[in-house]
């Protein structure tokens, strides 16, 4: 395995669209899921394929006792201190920057008074970098680093499989943004595929997993990621004091990932109560473990569900907070698992851009995902199964009958297919190509 090609993150081309502007670009994500290797990765393109003199690049890290107080103490004072040349743009890549006390107003002050410099920083809590935001406004830009994603998983196992996967990959995005047609009909690499698939299912993407050679170290540093973000991100940052409670409530999402939340059983079993629970699935999100998709409503008079569905960031971390690192196929959650892994992509498509949700009626018709695209909807169901021909569900039939959208997708475990129904196209996908 290439570490270099391991930890190459398809987030650093949209970084490279804005190094030139002055706006601050921050980046946020999951402890551990590769910032501090991405900054390092960008700095070393700054450098070979940008030019930019190496001393010209600063990079601190705010875990650093010593370079927190000084910046506390006269943030500008200290920046200045670190520039040798001040005709020149500086570059500072300021690595868990959710540690510095004030930080936003402390960026605000170094951006709207200092020449020349540009500033790259990362976060593991929400909370705080869009707390900072608050005081950035038209001066920050903010993006998203997750867990590896499947594409970014096969870039770092199998460069010929992953140059294979791009190009289909490219196509089913195309089709879900843009309405681009694809035909792929004979795939003589879908088994391939689906074993390396099968292990990024039960493992997940955290770098540090995915580079571990044995299935003993990689529920090692599962656990331990996990145990690290409680100590520093839930007990330390956000001062959280019922662990017991939250551990318990973590386990439960974890169980009941792809389902709707039922907010009085959580409560209860948590020993908790709603509005306890509310502020706990909120520091969740904003640290990146959970992530909730809330349903979908256009006919309110049928469609009246309220309560949001939950999936998790990362199915390795999934798993391991359940403690089950069973093979694939001697699960019966292996359908929930595939829906998380299709949502997880899903959300790294539609980032901020456009929306998604789930489809459910209360006469309990439902698809897995909506995606409002351009004022288009489009409706997505996983099943991870095996498929010898197109074929769709009732509740599928009834979204598409209700709203006539002009393409669809039904996500399989083997099958490249298409069918249609009136106006809608509907394309059958094997769940590894999206």
């Amino acid at each position: 395995m290439n570490n270099h090609s391991l930890f190459h993150r398809e987030l650093i081309n949209e970084l490279k669209k804005w190094l030139e502007r002055k706006e601050i670009l921050a980046i946020k994500g999951p402890r551990r899921s590769g910032k501090t290797t991405l900054l390092n990765l960008f700095m070393e393109w700054m450098i070979t394929e940008k030019n930019i003199k190496k001393e010209n690049i600063t990079f601190l890290t705010f875990e650093d006792l010593d370079i927190r107080e000084k910046f506390h103490v006269n943030a500008k004072e200290l920046i200045s201190s670190l520039i040798i040349n001040k005709n020149e743009e500086h570059y500072f890549l300021m690595d868990e920057y959710h540690y510095v006390k004030d930080g936003g107003q402390k960026l605000k002050f170094l951006y709207d008074t200092m020449e020349n410099v540009k500033f790259i920083i990362t976060g593991s809590s929400s909370l705080e970098i869009d707390d900072m935001s608050k005081h950035l406004v038209g001066r920050i830009f903010m993006f998203y680093l997750f867990p590896l994603n499947f594409g970014e998983f096969l870039g770092a196992k199998d460069r010929r499989l992953h140059e294979i996967y791009i190009s289909r990959n490219n196509a089913v995005k195309e089709f879900l943004l843009e309405g681009k047609n694809f035909d792929i009909k004979d795939d003589i690499f879908v088994d391939d595929f689906s074993r390396l698939f099968e292990e990024f299912m039960i493992f997940g993407g955290y770098p540090e997993v995915v580079k571990s050679q044995t299935d003993e170290e990689k529920q090692i540093i599962l656990k331990n990621t996990y145990e690290t973000y409680i100590a520093r991100d839930v007990e330390g940052l956000l001062r959280i004091t019922y662990e017991f409670k939250f551990r318990k409530l973590l386990s439960l999402l974890s169980s009941q990932a792809g389902n709707m939340i039922n907010y009085n059983e959580l409560a209860s079993l948590c020993n908790s109560n709603y509005k306890e629970i509310l502020g706990f699935l909120n520091i969740l999100e904003q640290t990146y473990i959970i992530k909730l998709l809330r349903p979908f409503h256009k006919n309110l008079r049928t469609e009246l569900v309220k309560n949001p569905k939950v999936y998790l960031i990362d199915t390795g971390m999934r798993n391991m907070m359940i403690n089950d690192f069973a093979p694939l196929e001697t699960r019966s959650d292996k359908g929930s698992i595939a829906e998380n892994i299709i949502f997880s992509q899903l959300f790294s498509i539609v980032k901020d851009f456009y929306r998604m949700n789930y489809w459910r009626t209360l006469a309990k018709a439902e698809v897995d995902f909506v995606l409002n695209i351009s004022n288009n909807y489009i409706p997505i169901e996983v099943k991870f199964q095996k498929f010898k021909e197109p074929a769709i569900s009732r509740s599928f039939r009834s979204f598409i009958s209700a709203y006539n959208p002009k393409r669809a997708m039904i996500c399989t475990k083997n099958l490249w297919g298409e069918m249609k129904i009136n106006n809608t196209i509907i394309k059958f996908v094997p769940v590894c190509y999206l």
